[in-house]
């Protein structure tokens, strides 16, 4: 497989705070990657500084062979490193359809083309394919802010992938979604992402859904990765049951076989 994205040595400091440390991470086409920490641990650091929302200190972050610091957001996005937010990006007062072809339009257009139509029959298709993928077709007529919270999640990651990214960054997809719901939720999102032959990164909180969903975890504790690895042997390591899942760990010493 190809490499996707190279993080090499990444840092971030707020004054004296040090937010990341010597982040080294390399993604490969087609890998489905889970990042998990604790609130605080830096999740949202790397991810903002690897899609030009946060400037690093130092360090690089490679896309593709490309380098990206100092590049703006919009400019990333071109690139084909998308991302979504924990809070659903929408246009609450449109319709999912007209959400979709917004997003559609604003993806196709630059410069003065912005100003042209919006509607067309060849972009009212496209959209019309998009929504049947994230199975949001039958709200098309909704406006989003009237829709159930997994619905708008949908429609928000649907928009996030109008360019066909390469690989897509996802922070908590399934916050606020309900026990009931979630797993049907990724289900929807990972078969189109499949189907788009997209490179997926995502945080979530629930292990749950990163067991099932991931197969390599990189795991966050104060700004640093403490263990980059298959999902299974990440969620066996002792950092990551110590300062992620809680686990505590007790050294119990023997004396002669009674108690000390």
């Amino acid at each position: 497989m190809s490499v996707v994205l190279e993080v090499h040595n990444l840092e971030k400091s707020f004054g004296g705070v040090v937010a990341a440390s010597n982040i080294n991470v390399i993604i490969e086409d087609l890998e489905t990657i889970g990042i998990i920490g604790a609130n605080g641990a830096g999740k949202t650091t790397f991810v903002n500084m690897v899609t030009g929302w946060l400037e690093p200190t130092s360090g690089t972050v490679e896309f593709m062979g490309r380098n990206l610091i100092g590049m703006k957001p919009r400019d990333i996005t071109k690139l084909g490193l998308c991302r979504s937010f924990q809070i659903p990006q929408v246009f609450l007062s449109e319709t999912v359809f007209d959400n979709m072809m917004i997003a559609n339009g604003i993806a196709e257009e630059s410069g003065l083309g912005l100003l042209s139509a919006l509607h067309s029959d060849t972009r009212a298709k496209r959209v019309e394919e998009q929504m049947s993928r994230y199975q949001i077709a039958d709200y098309r007529e909704v406006v989003a802010g009237a829709l159930p919270q997994g619905v708008r999640k949908l429609l928000d990651i649907a928009m996030a992938t109008v360019r066909g990214p390469r690989l897509l960054m996802l922070d908590e997809p399934t916050s606020g979604i309900s026990v009931e719901e979630k797993f049907g939720l990724m289900d929807i999102i990972m078969s189109a992402l499949k189907e788009e032959k997209t490179t997926v990164l995502f945080i979530e909180h629930d292990m749950e859904i990163v067991e099932r969903y991931v197969s390599r975890v990189l795991a966050f504790y104060q700004g640093q990765v403490i263990c980059d690895a298959p999902t299974a042997e990440a969620m066996q390591d002792d950092g990551v049951q110590e300062f992620v899942l809680g686990v505590e760990k007790h050294n119990v010493a023997s004396n002669g076989g009674g108690n000390a």
